[in-house]
């Protein structure tokens, strides 16, 4: 039979033990401060990998648009007008009954046309500026606020409504005069003034910018 001094020193070793325990896991994620490091590090460079991924993704999203376009700043916009007017084409083929395909046209118009805007109001505006075009520039950057103004209304307006319809024509006939402008009279112009190295830092500033909003 074990004495109380024997006894008293197994409690003491366990009380011991368990406070150890205690202050060991405290905070270590079920391991001691040598297992937490490389628990950090993976998870840190998971991360990085998370955040690496997303941007190829990006990344090639934005070339590949710039691709088809011959990498050029104007012919990457036009293309964005055209798909931009396909929707809008789609949005007029809806009856008021196909409420959720409505608001599905109307956040992708959303995202198109803020993304589009995004990158004319950041390099191309500025660019016509710098180059005495400041009359064509602010009047197009204008016209942007009307195009805000047009996406709040949709985006808030009830999709069975009878003027929905009528507000997304009204809505089209601004996004294609508007484009047409740029087609046909401002981007000709201003390209013709530049030189190829002026060119091609517009095209890699414009699918920078474009790349912030994908």
């Amino acid at each position: 039979m074990a004495s109380r001094t024997e006894t008293r020193d197994r409690k003491s070793d366990s009380s011991n033990r368990r406070k150890a325990s205690s202050e060991r896991s405290a905070f270590s994620f079920g391991g001691s401060g040598a297992q937490t490091g490389p628990l950090l590090g993976a998870l840190a460079a998971g991360a990085a990998l998370g955040i690496g991924a997303n941007w190829a993704r990006k990344f090639l999203m934005q070339q590949s648009a710039s691709i088809a376009a011959g990498n050029e700043w104007d012919e990457i916009l036009k293309l964005e007008h055209k798909a931009t007017l396909a929707t809008f084409d789609l949005l007029l083929a809806t009856d008021d009954s196909e409420t959720g395909k409505r608001a599905t046209l109307v956040k992708k118009l959303a995202y198109a046309l803020e993304k589009h805007a995004h990158q004319e109001e950041n390099v191309v505006y500025p660019a016509l500026r710098q180059a005495n075009e400041t009359v064509d520039a602010d009047h197009l950057e204008h016209e942007h606020g009307y195009v805000k103004t047009f996406l709040y209304e949709l985006d808030n307006m009830p999709k069975d409504s009878p003027a929905f319809l009528g507000r997304v024509r009204e809505f089209r006939d601004l996004i294609a005069e508007h484009a047409k402008m740029e087609e046909e009279q401002v981007f000709p112009r201003f390209k013709e003034s530049l030189s190829e190295e002026q060119d091609q830092k517009i095209t890699a500033l414009m699918n920078k910018e474009g790349m912030k909003m994908l």
